[in-house]
């Protein structure tokens, strides 16, 4: 089955700058959003996690989705998460991305109530028929509490806008299963860790935080692998970037250290949102190294070809 959207590349859930107070920097979402465009992303995500999205009201999530949309001007494809607790909030996250005319959504299962399989995926399909647009899934039980489950996709799968998901629950068994067994669901890399096994295993996408900040070097992977089917290449650059996800998941700081990130690329993008705090002096200052050297790494490799 020839799927409705292909979310082939890299694909970056944007960050949101803010100011001291909590409110949307606007100038400084705009300059994110070029800088991902300049460096070659294929496509970006608002709305994510990475963006915060959990701090953020629903209408909060549909400006900055709106002005996302209006910065990138057909450049790029632009997926909106409408992961949310309440059933109605998905859905008006979901229309509203139609509405605005995004190319897909991001639909992950709702967290904390623990929902089946079955409802899991009655739920789903009502996010489905309100917005009639290609998604990507989000599986991440971390996160949720549920996997979505072979049930699960068993009963989506009857609407061909499932075309993608993105997989974050860890298990690399899960890679078999969505590669053997859900080839009409395009597999696409959520932990970024596993990037290499994903990419062998036929996955044409990743969407990965870091690419806010390393967007070169996170192509550099895609390319060696997806494009030029070079996992020799491939596999050095994946070990200059392991240093990177090690520091990204260690300690609970993934966003702030995504964030730190840009602002070494010269965009201000140091604070977030309560409850979490900006990294320490220690924390900014291992990033800064990790970065260092994988840069100048990854570039000798790049250069050699």
């Amino acid at each position: 089955m020839t799927p409705v959207f292909k979310f082939d590349g890299i694909w970056t859930p944007v960050v949101t700058p803010i100011h001291p107070d909590g409110t949307v920097r606007w100038d400084g979402l705009a300059d994110v959003i070029e800088h991902l465009i300049d460096k070659g992303v294929h496509g970006l995500i608002t709305g994510g996690s990475t963006g915060e999205n959990y701090a953020q009201t629903v209408q909060e999530r549909i400006e900055i989705a709106r002005f996302t949309h209006q910065q990138i001007r057909g450049r790029l494809p632009l997926v909106m998460g409408t992961g949310a607790m309440l059933t109605a909030d998905s859905i008006a996250l979901a229309t509203a991305a139609r509405d605005m005319g995004c190319d897909a959504i991001l639909l992950a299962s709702p967290p904390y109530a623990v929902p089946t399989e079955r409802e899991n995926a009655l739920n789903a399909l009502a996010i489905d028929r309100a917005a009639d647009l290609p998604i990507m899934l989000y599986n991440y039980p971390g996160r949720t509490g549920i996997m979505m489950g072979e049930d699960f996709l068993n009963r989506v799968g009857r609407s061909r806008n499932f075309c993608g998901i993105k997989e974050s629950s860890g298990d690399i068994n899960r890679v078999h299963l969505l590669a053997r067994d859900y080839p009409h669901i395009q597999l696409g890399c959520g932990m970024d860790d596993q990037a290499l096994e994903f990419f062998a295993w036929g996955a044409p996408f990743w969407v990965c935080g870091g690419s806010n900040f390393l967007p070169e070097e996170h192509v550099a992977l895609y390319e060696a692998c997806v494009v030029q089917n070079d996992f020799a290449k491939g596999r050095r650059i994946m070990s200059a970037m392991l240093p990177l996800m090690h520091v990204l998941e260690q300690g609970g700081k993934f966003i702030q250290t995504i964030k730190h990130g840009v602002t070494l690329t010269g965009i201000d993008c140091g604070h977030v949102r309560a409850p979490l705090k900006a990294l320490n002096k220690d924390d900014k200052r291992e990033l800064e190294q990790v970065v260092k050297v994988l840069k100048r790494t990854i570039a000798d490799i790049q250069a050699e070809g």
